[in-house]
């Protein structure tokens, strides 16, 4: 009889609906709108990306820079050589010379005129020509020193410089490499990187420039910061994606192409959130305990979902409504 009665009194426990709620704290579920984050991978990408071009026509003489290299503005990359310009320079220094000699011979010219005008034995006529013909030279060797001038400056402008801080990402030329004005001889990236993100164009209408992108955990080394911001979204969608860039500190140390993997919020859904201190984890299985209208309390069993800064999201078991008591 004694064994028959524990029987009966261990089933009932199991089989009861609910024991009364102890004292402790409540939480009433509510519905709240929370953003819906979407994990992309983007390209590390840099904000500016720039050529140095050679700015005469010539031979690489010599090449000071190679991939991967950090330059400073205004840095010598390369060195131009136009052989035409040392014989110019040389055609024009003899002129100059010969100019300078025949001024200097005008001038005794001018003052032995003056001489002989001043005694009264010299017309005014020759003394003019004398003088002009002084004025004369001394506009051609002015004119002789400034087309020097002119191919000094040219052969300065062999030096390729470098239009920006950066990294050096190309350099499709070798020394020895017949180049023309303009031409490119290296891609250099700015020290200023960013994450392109490309996003289904479904998204297009929901970000905007300011709107928060967190980094993946596994991407976050040396010192890059664990969220960024976006800063532009293009008004073109190509292929199917919008293209947007986010502004992340720390990106100095990734390749440029790199591909890093982020979570973007692209739009607002309503959700159900409740504090992690009203969960219960029984092997596996998420439990929370429900006060029933009648002052019971029954546990019940949740679907998880991902965590906020408010608590954690419920998929699934609770309602809008409900009322939770703090295990």
């Amino acid at each position: 009889m004694l064994k028959a009665g524990l029987l009966a009194t261990a089933l009932l426990a199991v089989t009861a609906p609910g024991a009364l709620a102890q004292p402790g704290e409540r939480f009433t579920v509510t519905q709240t709108q929370i953003a819906d984050r979407k994990a992309v991978f983007a390209t590390v990408e840099s904000i500016d990306t720039v050529a140095a071009r050679a700015r005469i026509s010539g031979t690489i003489g010599e090449l000071r820079v190679d991939e991967g290299d950090a330059v400073a503005a205004g840095d010598v990359l390369a060195v131009v050589v136009d052989d035409r310009l040392a014989p110019q320079i040389g055609a024009v220094n003899a002129t100059a010379s010969a100019l300078q000699a025949q001024l200097d011979q005008a001038r005794i010219d001018l003052t032995r005129a003056q001489d002989l005008f001043d005694r009264g034995i010299f017309p005014q006529a020759r003394l003019d020509q004398a003088q002009t013909q002084v004025d004369v030279l001394e506009g051609q060797l002015a004119s002789a020193r400034q087309e020097r001038a002119v191919l000094v400056q040219q052969s300065r402008e062999g030096d390729v410089l470098a239009p920006a801080s950066g990294r050096v990402l190309e350099v499709p030329v070798t020394a020895g490499s017949v180049v023309l004005q303009g031409e490119q001889v290296a891609t250099i990236a700015s020290e200023l990187y960013l994450l392109r993100l490309r996003l289904p164009e479904r998204h297009a209408r929901t970000i905007s420039e300011g709107d928060t992108v967190t980094v993946d955990a596994a991407a976050l080394t040396g010192d890059v910061a664990p969220t960024g911001r976006i800063r532009q979204v293009y008004p073109r969608i190509e292929d199917g994606r919008v293209i947007a860039d986010a502004v992340v500190e720390g990106l100095g140390n990734y390749f440029v192409g790199e591909r890093v993997r982020v979570h973007v919020e692209v739009d607002a859904r309503d959700a159900v959130i409740v504090p992690e201190a009203f969960l219960i984890n029984r092997y596996g299985v998420d439990y929370v305990r429900l006060r029933e209208a009648d002052g019971h309390v029954v546990d019940i069993v949740v679907q998880r979902g991902r965590e906020t800064a408010d608590g954690v999201e419920i998929l699934g078991g609770i309602a809008a409504g409900d009322v939770l008591v703090q295990p």
